[in-house]
């Protein structure tokens, strides 16, 4: 092929690549921004729920798309309410001191990564995809269903845009965020909150990994790159901010398909390392975060 098909094939799969990874950093930065928690075990809620995916799947007989569509309501259900449970459990009862969160998430992390490893072995486990169709472009045909990953992905932003800034809920996470004593002061009810915001992160964790398992096989390691990725679109993009994250996960998303086509992805990472140096020497707050004042 000419230039131009590998540059559209490298720019699809960096957009499916984007649209998974804007979901799951989202929920990073939900928590990060109203908690102040660093949550290290988020990349294990989105293995868990890859993981859970290919479990509630194997339930179904018949077409793929039930055993999807189980999958793609039960699962983050399922994870946000292990979530749930791990921020009542643990990260309550340590006051949410930032030193004492990361290393409880951490051991959480291990925790997660062992059960999954005892209950669901180390082999990869496909889910397949609800439906098998290509669609026919310039060049190529592509995969129906990556472009279906596209369309929910900006579906579930626009949900999560509409929850932060057109209802009750998303003013009381917000006024969480920006001073939680005075919204304490309003009987906004913190703990409740906190319990509700690392739960919905975690469902959205769990939501991106079932897009993307029928195209990456469900494994008990699959959780380190996509966290590591979204800490730096949470950094690239500034704490808290939707459009941040978005745009960030956008430019990492394609930058890591068309540098890792044309180039390697080895050179991808380190690029989007360096914007990430760049972006805390230049602008700590990220492209779109507000500086302290």
């Amino acid at each position: 092929m000419a230039f131009g098909p590998y540059l559209l094939l490298a720019t699809l799969e960096g957009l499916v690549t984007a649209a998974v990874l804007a979901l799951m950093a989202l929920g990073l930065s939900l928590v990060f921004g109203v908690m102040r928690v660093v949550n290290v075990a988020h990349g294990e809620f989105y293995m868990l729920g890859a993981v859970l995916a290919w479990w509630v799947a194997s339930f179904f007989g018949g077409h793929p798309a039930l055993g999807f569509l189980a999958a793609l309501v039960l699962s983050p259900i399922m994870v946000a309410t292990i979530a749930f449970l791990a921020e009542r459990l643990v990260l309550r009862r340590l006051n949410y001191e930032p030193e004492a969160t990361i290393v409880a998430t951490i051991g959480l992390l291990y925790i997660i990564q062992q059960l999954a490893l005892t209950f669901y072995g180390p082999d990869a486990r496909p889910v397949q995809a609800p439906f098998d169709m290509r669609i026919a472009l310039p060049w190529f045909g592509y995969s129906g269903y990556k472009l279906a990953v596209i369309a929910a992905s900006i579906l579930l932003i626009l949900v999560a845009w509409i929850l932060l800034t057109r209802t009750r809920l998303g003013l009381i996470m917000r006024a969480t965020q920006y001073d939680r004593e005075t919204a304490q002061t309003f009987a906004i009810p913190i703990d409740r909150v906190h319990a509700g915001v690392f739960a919905l992160g975690a469902g959205l964790a769990a939501l991106a990994a079932v897009l993307i398992v029928p195209i990456q096989q469900a494994h008990y390691l699959m959780g380190h790159d996509p966290l590591l990725l979204s800490f730096i679109v949470v950094i690239i993009g500034g704490l808290g901010s939707l459009r941040g994250t978005v745009v960030a996960a956008l430019l990492i998303g394609l930058s890591d398909g068309i540098i890792s086509m044309f180039f390697s992805p080895t050179l991808a990472k380190m690029l989007a390392t360096l914007l990430v140096a760049l972006v805390l020497v230049f602008r700590p707050q990220g492209l779109f975060g507000v500086a302290a004042r």
